[in-house]
């Protein structure tokens, strides 16, 4: 990008861009690969304060699920060994080589707060200026807005209460029992890591019937499996397609019923209500509880953009990343046309295809 066009390090206000990518994941990289490629005058922007924030800012002993053969995004193979799970500082090194492998211009602490569409193109806002761009590319990813159900604001003060989002390790929390709420990969992980201490009861709120899928199989991993039989291929729009994206993920890599298995995991079922110390669950009610971890998932925030329209489950709607307003587009969203689509593996066919709709 020509240094006249930059004012203190920021992009001066004036200048018409081709495409502003909002995002610095790995949907919003696997795009900048193919822009760059096609000579196109980006800036890719992010609200974090580094490559690889998003990442870095999960708990500490996270690993992705997938090996690293199948980690690469397009143009730079991830360098670990073959058969390795890397953990979140390392995915977070790996954006920051591909950044600078490619020279990508990026424009961090930078948090999107309107896009709008205008006569020459679009007014794409944030706290300290303004882009304009002919084109947009949203690549926020599936995880914006933490959910924690509205009883946690009735616990007492003398709880502590965090979101998964906001976990780092066992380190965070206060001596006595803890509760997991929240049966999905992450409810499972936090589940497993607190009760290795064998001193602390961990109470479990979630989905006890959750199938687990082991990440080796008959030698093989799991991404070789699915690969071989084409299971992250299916599109959202096929028979198959459809089943998966309506049932309920299994967890994978976690041995489910071992974790339930160990003496100091008490299920309690769905957590109903809470009231200071009292938290009340289907069949019980429990007073011990000192910390509480909600791995109760995020809640998606599209509403920054003018005019979207937004399916029943507040996602875009759009036909693979196109979405209803010309010149605005996603990449990075679950589902958005493959099992892959929002995974670091598999953002890059969406990349490819979206690519091709732009050039």
């Amino acid at each position: 990008m020509p240094k006249d066009i930059l004012l203190a390090g920021h992009l001066r206000k004036d200048y018409m861009l081709d495409f502003v990518v909002i995002g610095a994941g790995q949907a919003g990289l696997a795009m900048a690969y193919h822009l760059k490629k096609m000579g196109k005058k980006f800036l890719i922007v992010d609200g974090g304060k580094e490559i690889g924030a998003s990442w870095l800012n999960r708990w500490d002993s996270l690993k992705l699920f997938t090996p690293t053969e199948y980690n690469h995004l397009p143009g730079l193979k991830f360098d670990a060994p073959i058969g390795h799970y890397p953990s979140k500082y390392e995915v977070a090194k790996y954006f920051k080589s591909y950044v600078e492998e490619y020279e990508f211009p990026v424009q961090l602490n930078t948090l999107i707060t309107s896009v709008r569409k205008e006569r020459r193109g679009f007014s794409i806002v944030h706290h300290d200026g303004e882009f304009t761009a002919k084109q947009v590319i949203v690549a926020t990813g599936p995880f914006h807005t933490p959910y924690t159900p509205p009883c946690h604001r009735r616990v007492s003060e003398g709880v502590l209460q965090m979101h998964s989002n906001f976990y780092k390790g066992p380190r965070q929390l206060q001596p006595g029992d803890a509760l997991v709420v929240g049966g999905g990969d992450s409810g499972y992980q936090i589940l497993n890591e607190l009760s290795q201490d064998r001193s602390r009861t961990v109470y479990f709120s979630g989905d006890t019937k959750v199938k687990s899928i082991p990440q080796q199989f008959l030698g093989k991993t799991l991404w070789w499996w699915f690969t071989k039989t084409g299971a992250l291929s299916f599109n959202k729009y096929s028979w198959i397609g459809k089943k998966l994206s309506s049932t309920t993920q299994p967890v994978i890599g976690t041995d489910v019923q071992e974790i339930l298995d160990r003496p100091n995991v008490l299920c309690t079922g769905r957590t109903k209500d809470a009231f200071e110390d009292e938290i009340h669950f289907e069949s019980q009610t429990i007073t011990t509880i000192k910390n509480i971890v909600w791995a109760t998932g995020y809640r998606p925030n599209f509403e920054w953009i003018e005019g979207l329209e937004l399916d029943a489950d507040h996602y875009p709607k759009n036909f693979r990343g196109v979405s209803n307003i010309d010149g605005l587009y996603f990449i990075g969203l679950p589902w958005m046309y493959t099992r892959g689509s929002a995974t670091l593996g598999g953002v890059s066919k969406d990349a490819a295809y979206l690519a091709e709709v732009i050039s």
